[in-house]
């Protein structure tokens, strides 16, 4: 179906609301044509405000918001480095006084539970600042912080930070030997077992626990510890029959070696884990486009001799402020990483679905930029695929190293959408994204985000990793979103699409649902299954996608629209359930929708809710945690969410779904 545009190249309709008109125009239940009428409005106005945020470059970017650990961690490595300055202090203090509650702690998202290590972090920051721990806000935190068992309740990584400054004992930290290096890609247990993020942390923090430094602690912080005098009480061994009782007496024997470990042996060690840091530096000097690696790579070459002049750690540092959103009350929020790949391509496939010409100049420049982001060099990814030829997308400005397999399938489908000046040069790209994207399927058939096979049952037992996921297994809603790109390729019958396929039919849960790797959750999973599989050629009549219909509409809410908790990642109560949310009521619309339910009462019901919940200047308020960083562990707000996906869905209302454009253009991959 072909969308109509009005003279100024938008989306047709009527002009933009007023600052200040009402958008929600009527309840959810009426004639389908009044229905179709306020879908198409909402739509509208939010493509306008969408075309509005795009940078000159071509590229879109909202802000990443996860929680105040990284505001904590950025004050505490300048401390370390004894570069912290008053006017950074007391913007990143600004913020995270903001964010603590009423009861003295703080969450990991929006209204989730207190929890410990983000509250230990964040009133070490705030001492810092030079907050006093007699302080009302601060004697309510650390009230509360010794009633959750003080500092020896925390994570590992919280500990590790407050071991820098003699707040606790290395002894009683894992070890983490710099000769983990060496072990071969086929060993058992190797630094390739683990996901990108968690190896670009390990292996700076392989020469911190080598070094175990100690910088003078301005303060104490004994209000932290249940009882100072006995502040690390042993913990108690699992049984060795047990793999955690077996990772246990490994790391004491680990701790053994320490002592005795050949100097010129670990030396050699640590330059190589130098030489494997300072090769992954990206262009903007960050590590992987994300903040922590970035932090421990910095504290690792600094003592390793790397003084702050050096060109590595100059940059380093310098990529560190790029992270800083600075706030109008003067707050500064650090976010983890940055979003422009992805917010990028998920915008212009929004305005695309929307009926915005496919040749609109704000699409051409998107792809222009789009395709300048391709990446044509070998990363990690390489050593489990050698012989794969590069041509995959990151997430970030600046990640040559890890590209990923979600955006690439993304930055396609958006692409597709597109009617370029240089149509050669996009086929081009196409190829080559389809081409690495199909040669990271894994061996079971589905994909994972940045590596194939990454599935190995060690690296979450080991003592170290007590925070997230440090793994890359498959996901449903990555192999959805690759084998829907398949499909508008005209690759939904090639045998690895047909694997993607089998794959997802037999993830899914008795309830009709999948889970969300990347998103909040059950929600996000079947958001993105449904569509997919209808595209690959699965009838909307197959029981998979009218369990999954029924699924949605047993979990709708009153109000019409969907919503869903992170608690549903650890408790399955409050699977489906939760406020109505812009970007989730989305989600579970593409769903509906894709599986020809757009006459249906939770259809039209979604619609008008999305219209309703819709602010004047076309946009939508969303302080809910919608993605995912660690499922329950480290939680995302992407505030582009809100805008990209509740237009999808309405343009996907108002105009049907996108054409198979492109189907049939493919012959093999």
């Amino acid at each position: 179906m072909t969308a109509t545009t009005d003279g100024s190249g938008r989306p047709s309709g009527a002009g933009t609301a007023a600052a200040g008109e009402a958008t929600g125009v009527r309840p959810a239940g009426g004639d389908a044509g009044d229905v179709a009428r306020i879908a198409e409005d909402a739509m509208r106005r939010a493509a306008d405000c969408l075309l509005g945020r795009q940078d000159a470059q071509g590229w879109w970017k909202g802000d990443l918001e996860t929680n105040v650990t990284m505001d904590a961690e950025d004050l505490l490595l300048r401390q370390f480095l004894g570069i912290r300055d008053d006017g950074v202090t007391e913007a990143a203090a600004r913020w995270i006084r903001g964010e603590q509650r009423d009861d003295g702690t703080w969450a990991t998202f929006h209204g989730g539970p207190s929890e410990l290590s983000t509250t230990v972090e964040a009133y070490v920051a705030l001492r810092l600042a030079g907050d006093r721990p007699e302080d009302p806000h601060m004697a309510r935190a650390s009230a509360w912080i010794r009633h959750q068992g003080g500092i020896a309740r925390t994570r590992v990584f919280t500990r590790i930070w407050l071991a820098l400054f003699g707040w606790w004992r290395w002894d009683d930290l894992p070890e983490l030997p710099p000769e983990l290096i060496f072990l071969p890609p086929w060993f058992p247990l190797n630094i390739y077992d683990f996901g990108q993020w968690a190896r670009q942390t390990i292996v700076p923090l392989t020469i911190v626990s080598a070094k175990r430094p100690v910088r003078p602690a301005p303060f104490p912080l004994d209000e932290l510890h249940t009882d100072p005098a006995r502040p690390r009480p042993p913990g108690a061994l699992a049984p060795a029959v047990s793999w955690r009782g077996f990772f246990q007496r490994a790391d004491k024997a680990l701790h053994l070696y320490h002592k005795v470990a050949p100097r010129r042996l670990r030396r050699i060690a640590m330059n190589a884990a130098a030489r494997w840091i300072i090769e992954r530096q990206e262009n903007d000097g960050c590590w992987g486009g994300i903040q922590p690696p970035a932090v421990y790579s910095l504290i690792a070459l600094h003592l390793l001799g790397y003084d702050l002049d050096h060109p590595v750690m100059r940059e380093g540092l310098a990529s560190l402020d790029r992270f800083a959103v600075w706030r109008e009350d003067g707050a500064r929020m650090v976010e983890a990483c940055q979003s422009p790949v992805w917010d990028t391509c998920l915008a212009v496939i929004a305005l695309a679905d929307a009926g915005l010409p496919a040749d609109h100049p704000a699409l051409v420049r998107a792809a222009d930029w789009m395709l300048g982001e391709q990446i044509s060099r070998p990363g990690d990814w390489a050593v489990r695929r050698p012989h794969l030829t590069p041509g995959g997308w990151a997430f970030e400005f600046h990640n040559d190293t890890y590209p990923d397999i979600d955006d690439t399938a993304e930055v396609v489908l958006a692409l597709g959408r597109v009617r370029h000046p240089d149509p050669l040069r996009v086929d081009i790209a196409i190829a080559r994204g389809l081409r690495w994207n199909l040669g990271m399927q894994s061996k079971n058939g589905a994909w994972g985000a940045f590596d194939a096979d990454n599935d190995s049952p060690f690296p979450n037992r080991l003592p170290f990793c007590d925070f997230g996921e440090v793994i890359d297994p498959p996901s449903a809603d990555v192999t959805a979103h690759v084998v829907e790109m398949l499909a508008y390729e005209g690759l939904s019958a090639h045998p690895r699409a047909r694997r993607g396929v089998a794959w997802l039919l037999g993830q899914q849960e008795p309830s009709g649902a999948w889970f969300g790797r990347w998103g909040v959750n059950y929600l996000y999973g079947t958001g993105s299954v449904v569509p997919a599989l209808i595209a690959a050629g699965v009838p909307a009549a197959h029981p998979a996608i009218r369990r999954a219909v029924d699924w949605l509409a047993s979990v709708q809410n009153e109000d019409g629209g969907w919503g869903e908790d992170l608690r549903s990642y650890r408790e399955r109560r409050c699977i489906g359930q939760g406020d109505s949310t812009a970007s989730q009521t989305a989600w579970a619309l593409l769903a509906l929708l894709a599986a020809g339910e757009r006459e249906s009462r939770a259809a039209e019901r979604g619609a008008v809710w999305l219209a309703n919940a819709q602010r004047p200047d076309g946009s939508w308020d969303e302080p809910h945690f919608t993605g995912t960083g660690f499922p329950w562990d480290f939680s995302i707000n992407y505030h582009l969410y809100r805008q990209v996906f509740p237009l999808t869905a309405l343009g996907r209302y108002v105009h049907g779904e996108p054409p198979m454009a492109r189907a049939g253009a493919r012959k093999g991959g």
